[in-house]
C-alpha cells in the first residue's frame, strides 16, 4: 500500500501554486481577468536518491525543495501580471540572485541579529536553557512583526488572501467535498500543515537543540544555528507530519498550536475570483494524479503551455516522501 499523499501549495502574485504527486499546477489572474494554468512534471530527488525519504533527512529535503519551487511559481506568476507588456521570466542567473539575496535577508534578521542581541545580554542569563528560550522568543517576535509590516502592503494583502484561498481549498478537499466555490468558501481559513506553522514549530524547537551547544562566542553561535538548521528543520517536518493525524499526541497537537494563530497574521478571508483560482490549481494536480477527469478539471480559464523544464517536487515543504505543506 503506497503511503498516504497531502497535498498542499503556496500563494503566489495573484494566484496559487499546488503540488501533487506527479505534478505542480500554478494558477493566475491575469491583469485581463483571465485565468491561466501552468502544469509542470515533477521530478522529486528522493526519487533518485532514496535515502532523502528517511525521517528526518526528508524533512530538511522539504526545505530546499520549497525554497526553489517558491522562487520558481512567483517568477511565473510575476511574468503572468507583466504579460501585456511582454515581461519574460527570469533567468537562471537572475533567479539565483533572487534566491541568494532572499536567504542572507533571512539569515541576517533570524540568526545573526537574535545571535548579536544574546551577545549582549548572555552575561545577565544564569541558565543556558532559558537563554536559549529568550533567543527563540526574540525571533518569533521579529517575525510576527515582519509579517506585520509587510501585511500593510496592499500587494501582500492580496498574496494573503491567495493564502487564505489554498487553505480552503485544501480543507474543501481533504473534507471530501466537491471543489465548488460555495463548498471552499466555508473552510477554515488555517490549516495545520501550513508553512507559517512550520517556521513557528523550527523556532520552538531552536530552543532546545541549541541549548546543548553551551554559550559559544558570536560568530560559532552563528555558526552552530546554521549547521543544525537542517536537523531542526527535519525533526519540525516530522512534527508537522504527525500533528496533521486525527491521533496525534497531545504535545505534538500543542506544540503546532502557535502556528495555527500565527497563521491569523498570514491569511486573510479571499472573495470568489481568488477561490477559483485556488481550485484551478488544485483541480490541475488532481486531474494529473487521476483523483478527477481531465473534463472535471477543465474551465474556462486560459490553458499555458506545459513548462520546457521539469521541477523538483516541492510545495513550501513538501517531500517525495508523500506529503505537501499547505500554504
Amino acid at each position: 500500500m503506497s503511503e498516504q499523499f497531502y497535498y498542499g501549495g503556496q500563494a503566489v502574485i495573484e494566484g496559487v501554486m499546488m503540488r501533487g504527486r506527479q505534478a505542480l499546477g500554478i494558477a493566475v489572474r491575469r491583469p485581463d481577468g483571465t485565468v491561466t494554468v501552468r502544469e509542470e512534471r515533477l521530478r522529486p530527488w528522493s526519487a533518485r536518491w532514496p535515502f532523502l525519504k528517511w525521517p528526518v533527512v526528508r524533512g530538511a529535503t522539504a526545505l530546499v525543495e520549497a525554497m526553489v519551487i517558491g522562487v520558481k511559481a512567483l517568477n511565473f506568476s510575476a511574468s503572468e501580471q507583466m504579460a501585456e507588456e511582454e515581461g519574460e521570466e527570469l533567468g537562471f542567473k537572475e533567479l539565483a540572485v533572487t534566491f541568494a539575496v532572499a536567504l542572507l535577508l533571512t539569515v541576517g534578521l533570524f540568526v545573526v541579529l537574535p545571535a548579536l542581541i544574546i551577545r549582549f545580554i548572555q552575561d545577565y542569563v544564569a541558565h543556558n536553557v532559558l537563554l536559549n528560550f529568550i533567543e527563540g522568543a526574540i525571533k518569533i517576535t521579529f517575525f510576527a512583526l515582519y509579517i506585520v509590516a509587510i501585511a500593510r502592503l496592499d500587494d501582500i494583502k492580496r498574496v494573503f488572501q491567495y493564502h487564505g484561498a489554498e487553505h480552503k481549498a485544501i480543507n474543501c478537499y481533504e473534507a471530501g467535498l466537491p471543489l465548488t466555490v460555495d463548498n471552499v468558501r466555508r473552510q477554515s481559513i488555517v490549516h495545520t500543515r501550513c508553512g507559517t506553522n512550520f517556521i513557528l514549530i523550527v523556532l520552538l524547537l531552536s530552543v532546545f537543540v541549541f541549548s546543548f551547544f553551551g554559550r559559544p562566542p558570536f560568530l560559532l553561535r552563528v555558526l552552530y544555528h546554521l549547521a543544525v538548521l537542517p536537523l531542526v528543520a527535519g525533526l519540525s517536518y516530522e512534527v508537522i507530519r504527525h500533528a496533521a493525524r486525527d491521533d496525534a499526541f497531545f504535545l505534538i497537537k500543542w506544540l503546532a498550536t502557535p502556528g495555527l494563530w500565527m497563521q491569523k497574521l498570514t491569511t486573510r478571508a479571499p472573495d470568489d475570483s481568488q477561490i477559483e483560482v485556488a481550485i484551478r490549481a488544485l483541480q490541475c494536480v488532481l486531474a494529473r494524479d487521476g483523483v478527477l477527469t481531465e473534463a472535471d478539471a477543465a474551465g474556462p480559464a486560459q490553458q499555458a503551455a506545459p513548462a520546457e523544464e521539469p521541477a523538483t517536487e516541492a510545495a513550501r515543504a513538501g517531500t517525495g516522501a508523500g506529503a505537501a505543506h499547505a500554504g
